[in-house]
């Protein structure tokens, strides 16, 4: 649903840098520590994410790879809490 995912800013997850990176998507906006490397053969990006919201901080840490059509195929995990895999087209 992209009323959800763009609910206070567009959805979005970027790379920067050789450890850096943001994503945003409902309410959270989090700040990425990425590892570069290899998934399954193919090249990935590990990350750990945290943020604060109204004084209420959350982490936790995801994965991506380049799948088909040059989209990013990846899953999201929050520290004890929920997880959903997700597909990224670039904007």
């Amino acid at each position: 649903d992209t009323d959800f995912l763009d609910l206070v800013e567009e959805a979005h997850l970027s790379f920067r840098g050789k450890s850096d990176g943001e994503i945003a998507f409902g309410a959270l906006k989090g700040f990425l520590d990425v590892r570069y490397g290899t998934r399954d053969g193919s090249a990935c990006a590990e990350f750990s994410w945290e943020r604060h919201d109204e004084n209420d901080p959350a982490c936790g840490r995801g994965w991506v790879m380049i799948g088909t059509a040059g989209r990013l195929v990846g899953h999201f995990y929050i520290h004890n809490g929920d997880d959903s895999a997700f597909v990224c087209e670039r904007g």
